[in-house]
């Protein structure tokens, strides 16, 4: 492993009791990289994320976060990083200002705090009562929380869970921001969708295990590799022969005889060569579609589970 990766590990076990909840987990995270930690419930990934973070002792295991054993240097090592939980619980009465204050007590270095309120859009609510804040604002003063010691690596444990689509995306956006920062990050979330548009890598993890490894296009192409094509004509197909074309596994005509759905392992080729018989046979396309499989798709094959199950 490069001892420059700030999270690196190698063998990660943890057990409690007969139970192995984490069976040899190797993976590192470079630097500046969104690495995704996908999977169901009870995959192992939040007692996987609590020993990088070192908030839970490992049974086994070589693991090193920022160079540190987050074992056997946790204070070094919470002045290093930021931490975003899933729900992040203040008392209730506590000000925006007076909780970010609170946690840069508890560092060696940190940033200008109202700067971070006003990147954040908090400074209007600098003085509001935590217990009064919305979904969205709670989350973003979690965010807040994270980065007041100007960590070079984050962990964001499922940090738009709960809320709705508008704050997700505000979150996400904020994300993007912090990964043009060249900040590391690992994160764990359901979103599949988020996945796919944050992560540079992702990690499927089932029953303890990681299962698959690799950029998202890269598990679409592994693990199922065809893209659907599908024409739509604006009148029925006559009794004429459909070609086989190339790197085409299947093909299949509707009912109505108006519609084609191709699947392909070379979608762009395939496509060309269906738009020249068409061309030749005469026919008017009144749509065009192609699709690759999803994360979510590759998910499902891997696991045989959906994410939240």
């Amino acid at each position: 492993m490069l001892a420059s990766a700030p999270i690196s590990v190698q063998g990660l076990r943890k057990n409690y009791g007969d139970f192995e909840a984490v069976k040899g987990l190797d993976f590192e995270v470079g630097a500046g990289e969104v690495f995704g930690l996908l999977g169901p419930n009870g995959a192992g990934k939040t007692t996987t994320v609590e020993i990088l973070e070192g908030l839970r002792p490992r049974t086994s295991g070589d693991v090193r976060v920022l160079d540190f054993d987050p074992d056997k240097q946790k204070q070094k090592l919470k002045d290093r990083i930021g931490v975003c939980l899933q729900a992040t619980n203040l008392p209730e009465k506590i000000t925006v200002k007076e909780a970010l204050n609170l946690f840069a007590s508890f560092y060696s270095r940190t940033v200008d705090g109202d700067g971070l309120l006003k990147r954040l859009q908090l400074w209007d609510k600098r003085s509001a009562a935590y217990g009064t804040l919305s979904g969205g604002q709670k989350q973003r003063v979690a965010l807040a929380l994270a980065l007041i010691n100007d960590p070079q690596l984050l962990f964001l444990d499922e940090p738009t869970t709960g809320l709705d689509p508008q704050v997700r995306l505000e979150i996400r956006a904020l994300i993007e921001e912090l990964r043009a920062e060249k900040r590391t990050i690992l994160l764990t979330t359901h979103y599949i969708d988020e996945a796919e548009v944050l992560c540079d890598r992702v990690a499927i993890v089932d029953a303890g295990q990681i299962i698959a490894m690799g950029t998202p296009r890269e598990l679409q192409e592994r693990t199922l590799g065809q893209s659907t094509i599908e024409i739509a004509l604006t009148q029925p197909l006559a009794a004429v022969d459909i070609p086989e074309w190339p790197e085409a596994s299947a093909c299949n005509l509707s009912d109505d005889r108006r519609r084609i759905t191709v699947t392909s392992r070379k979608a762009a080729r395939t496509l060309v060569e269906i738009v020249k018989w068409v061309d030749r046979e005469g026919l008017e396309l009144e749509d065009v579609r192609m699709s690759r499989p999803t994360l979510e798709d590759v998910f499902i094959e891997l696991t045989g589970k959906k994410l939240r199950e």
